[in-house]
Parts: C-alpha cells; sequence; structure tokens
C-alpha cells in the first residue's frame, strides 16, 4: 500500500525551534515528509515539560559542563508531551500501528534503536546507541509545530475521541507517573510518600492510588496543589514550609518512616529529606530531572538503613495503562491542565512553568 494523505498539505509550518539556551525562536520550518512505515500528525496539543524548561534554562544535563557531555542536539523542535491527528501515513504504518487518517494517536516519547543491548531485552527505554527522545535530538523533532513525524521503530498508540485533546496531551507525563509507581513495588500495607506534586506527580497520586497503600501522603510547598492532589487520591498532605514532614512522618508510623519514599521535585533537599524519612529496608525511588549534582550521606543508604535504591526514567509498557487511566476519568484534568496558550506565546508558557505560581500544566495549540 503506498503512503496515504488526509489532503493536500502545505510546504511550511510554523515551530519553536531551539537554537541554544534562552534562544528559542518561533519561525518557518519545512513540513515533514514521510518514508514507509511513518506517521505525519497535525499537532492538537503539546504539554510544556519541567525538563523543557531546563533544557531552555541551560541546564547541564542539556548542554554539557566538565562532568558530561549534553543531550540537546540544535537546531531542534522541543516537545515531547503531545497527541496528533494523523494526517500521513507512510507505506506499511496503517497496518502496523492500527492508524487510519483522521485518527488521534501519540508516540512514547523515545524512538529506540531497537539493535542494541537493552533495546533486544525489550528494555527499549534505556537505548544505549541512540536515545532518540523526541524534542532534544536532531533525529527525532518534537511536537511544538502545527506538524510532527513519528518516525520509523517508535511507539504509536490511538487515543481515544472521548478524551479532550488538551487532556490527551498529559498521557506523556501520566506513563512517567505510572512507572514511577511500579518502580516503589508498592505493597498493601505501606506508607507511601510522593515528594513533589506536580504534573508528573499527581499522575503518580493517582497510579499510587491504584495500588490500594495503607496511607498515601503528598508533600508539597504549594497548598493549592496539595488539594488538587486530594482529588487525585492523595490520603494526606504535608507542607514542609509549615510542618517538619520528616516528624509528622515518622509520628504516623511509630517512629520507623514511610515505606516508600518517590521523590519527584526537581530540587536536591528533597533527596534528603526522603533519606531521612524512609524507615530501613525501604524503598527510594529517585524520578527526578535535577538541574545540578546532589550530594548525600550514602552511609545512610547502606550501613544505617540498607535501602533499595530505584531510579525510574521514562515510561515502558505504560501508555495504554495512561490512555485507559484517562478514559476512566480517575485524574482532575480540568484542575491540572490548567493554561492552553497559542504556540506563539512559548515564552509566556516557559515563564508560568518557571515561576509555577499561577499554573500546573501548560499546553500549547499550534
Amino acid at each position: 500500500m503506498n503512503s496515504q494523505y488526509i489532503n493536500s498539505l502545505p510546504k511550511t509550518m510554523s515551530a519553536i525551534v531551539c537554537h541554544g539556551p534562552l534562544d528559542y525562536r518561533l519561525q518557518e520550518w519545512d513540513v515533514p515528509t514521510l518514508e514507509p512505515e511513518e506517521v505525519l500528525v497535525r499537532v492538537k496539543s503539546v504539554g510544556i515539560c519541567a525538563s523543557d524548561l531546563k533544557c531552555y534554562q541551560g541546564a547541564p544535563l542539556f548542554w554539557g559542563d566538565k562532568h558530561r557531555t549534553g543531550y540537546c542536539q540544535t537546531p531542534v523542535i522541543p516537545g515531547h508531551e503531545f497527541v496528533g491527528e494523523v494526517v500521513g501515513l507512510g507505506e506499511g504504518a496503517a497496518e502496523k500501528y492500527g492508524l487510519a487518517l483522521g485518527d488521534l494517536a501519540v508516540s512514547e516519547q523515545i524512538v529506540p534503536c531497537w539493535k542494541c543491548r537493552f533495546c533486544k531485552r525489550g528494555q527499549y527505554w534505556m537505548c544505549q546507541d541512540k536515545h532518540d527522545v523526541y524534542g532534544f535530538r536532531q533525529a527525532t523533532f518534537g511536537a511544538m509545530a502545527e506538524y510532527m513525524k513519528f518516525p520509523i521503530g517508535a511507539l504509536n498508540y490511538k487515543v481515544p475521541t472521548s478524551i479532550p485533546v488538551h487532556h490527551a496531551a498529559y498521557i506523556e507525563p501520566l506513563a512517567c507517573g505510572i512507572h514511577a509507581v511500579e518502580r516503589g513495588e508498592i505493597q498493601l500495607d505501606d506508607v507511601v510518600v510522593i515528594a513533589g506534586v506536580g504534573p508528573l506527580g499527581m499522575g503518580m497520586v493517582a497510579a499510587a492510588k491504584l495500588k490500594n497503600p495503607r496511607l498515601l501522603i503528598c508533600v508539597d510547598m504549594s497548598d493549592d496543589r496539595l488539594e488538587i492532589a486530594k482529588l487525585c487520591g492523595a490520603d494526606l498532605t504535608l507542607n514542609p514550609s509549615k510542618v517538619d514532614v520528616v516528624d509528622e512522618v515518622m509520628k504516623l508510623t511509630d517512629g520507623y518512616g514511610c515505606d516508600v519514599y518517590i521523590e519527584a521535585t526537581g530540587y536536591p533537599p528533597a533527596v534528603e529529606q526522603g533519606l531521612r524519612m524512609i524507615r530501613k529496608l525501604g524503598t527510594f525511588v529517585e524520578f527526578s530531572v535535577m538541574r545540578e549534582p546532589v550530594t548525600v550521606d550514602w552511609t545512610i543508604i547502606g550501613d544505617t538503613k540498607e535501602l533499595t535504591i530505584h531510579g525510574s526514567h521514562l515510561s515502558p509498557y505504560c501508555y495504554p495503562i495512561a490512555i485507559r487511566m484517562l478514559e476512566q476519568g480517575l485524574l482532575p484534568m480540568d484542575k491540572i491542565i490548567t493554561h492552553q496558550l497559542p504556540l506563539a506565546s512559548f515564552h509566556r508558557g516557559m515563564d508560568m512553568v518557571a515561576s509555577g505560581k499561577e499554573s500546573l500544566k501548560v499546553t500549547l495549540t499550534p
């Protein structure tokens, strides 16, 4: 079967293009062309992630320093939280992905190589050879544009039309939250603490609630966000600016500490807080993309508490679960997606995410 297109498409499009830290420009860019098994979508909604903000601000993880080589390649179109309408299908793509022209679709944020040791073992989210995540690498331009391409090797899913498009852009962060919760290996009698209830943390709360822990506690500096966390399933919320959260958790657990601690703040002090708060033989999940290296007392991890430390990266095998959770209305999405801005308001959106005072999840509409 030959390539299919929903109608004649323009040659160029508006796009946000990253040229370097703080150098993001709205400009004209070529509409992607299709090869076999590739998918072209008209972007309906794209979220601004905390990692987008850190890249924008010049964090070493993305731009490099004396300790590492930067991950971001320029010029590149950012955006890895998105949903789009299928407007083009390369030869074989319809059959491979079960997609038709006019469908809503998402693609997992990483496009694996499928050839390295990890990909061959089904651990594709840790792809060694390419590790191409949409919006940071030149092989995988992102969604802050009118159109984007899902290249060969991508993991694509049809999105039910019952999910509003600005809610569907939340599939990616929700899937990441689900994976972090799975890494916590939560048991029915556990006391679970989730530190940081931004957009990703909200998804973790909803996913952790499905595990039925004995007590689900959320920690954040914003009372407004803590109120939304209750709607996601939190049993108890604590604000570190008002109470000693470590002391409170110790009181609630007869002095033992929480069983599982998930760090999703992106701030180094939350790591130390978790190490103090967690019980001996507890499970610590580190999710955040930190702007700078974190220094802690590793003796706590080893000799003092013998902790299980789990990292959490991306969202393997979690997109279908995230789609189902949104279909079932398990999150208060109208309170999570707080702002929808036009693509041209990209810089305003970044400022809103940076301040965190008036917004939770900011999305752009090309």
